[in-house]
């Protein structure tokens, strides 16, 4: 009887761990990030913040990125490319049909909270951003564009959750658009992509096995870990660049207390670049590494020396 208890807890602790590994709370602030970024600098040029915007505009990104991941779970259970994947949604629970609709749910709960802005303001302008940022998404892993087996996601990733969500979340604030917004664009939309490129290191032989053409399938994993060294460096030279032409603030440059983050992943790569159980953490790591470099970026964006 006391092993099976035993073994009864085991197994909840493992099915509890599995998940949170598929639900990926953490990647979730690839929406959260972007909507306060954009909201942070609409304030900085406006000094006006309307918290029932931003409170419906978060909750709908909260609901795409939740669309995003089932049905990317659905998509890749269609091409076999999961089969060895424990933490798809769809093989945990045995059924594709029953977590496409719920990725629908959650979409169409996500277009209402849009809709509601829209309503609020009398303009749909940021409805259209999302829209288009839906539909590249979609075009990732959804049939028949499936752009990610070309190596063109973080591509998308960089648009998506760089320009378009900054630019919306910007605009949802303001009904207008600004320069020093796609400035700013430009580094979380690099910091965002990264995470998707370090998800790629654990998987290149299903990746090759279901024809999938990622960046690290391209390159290889150790010319892969140095392009992710060069692109993390970018982050922080850009931030020079953008100061010394006068983007920034001086005091953006408080993004460099995320260098010993930034350290932390390229090293963690660097060293087990080839082996894919190590390896596979890395992409918390780059969530890591992104969420300190952006909230250090946003401070010194408030803070304006």
């Amino acid at each position: 009887m006391r092993l099976t208890r035993f073994q009864n807890k085991f197994v909840k602790k493992i099915n509890i761990s599995l998940w949170l590994a598929a639900i990926k709370p953490p990647i979730y602030t690839v929406a959260i990030i972007p909507i306060t970024m954009g909201t942070i600098i609409a304030y900085r040029e406006s000094g006006q913040l309307n918290w029932m915007i931003f409170s419906l505009f978060l909750l709908s990104g909260i609901l795409i990125i939740a669309w995003l991941n089932l049905s990317n779970d659905v998509f890749d259970s269609e091409t076999g490319i999961d089969v060895n994947k424990t933490t798809s949604v769809v093989n945990i629970t045995g059924n594709k049909s029953l977590v496409f609709w719920v990725s629908n749910f959650c979409l169409a709960g996500a277009i209402l909270a849009l809709s509601a802005i829209g309503w609020l303001q009398q303009d749909w302008g940021v409805i259209g951003l999302v829209l288009l940022a839906c539909f590249l998404g979609y075009t990732y892993q959804g049939p028949p564009f499936r752009l990610g087996y070309q190596g063109l996601g973080e591509i998308i990733c960089f648009l998506c959750f760089g320009p378009i969500a900054l630019s919306a979340a910007y605009y949802s604030q303001t009904q207008g658009f600004s320069w020093f917004l796609l400035v700013t664009s430009t580094i979380i939309g690099i910091s965002t992509s990264l995470i998707l490129f370090c998800s790629h290191f654990h998987q290149v032989e299903d990746d090759l096995a279901a024809g999938k053409r990622s960046p690290i399938v391209r390159l290889g994993t150790k010319t892969g870990a140095n392009v992710l060294a060069g692109f993390t460096a970018s982050i922080f030279i850009l931030t020079i660049f953008w100061t010394i032409l006068g983007y920034f603030p001086l005091s953006s440059l408080l993004i460099f207390l995320s260098l010993p983050s930034a350290y932390q992943l390229v090293r963690h790569v660097q060293t087990y670049h080839n082996q894919p159980q190590k390896v596979s953490n890395s992409k918390f790591i780059a969530v890591q590494f992104y969420c300190w470099s952006s909230c250090f970026l946003g401070l010194g964006l408030l803070i304006i020396i």
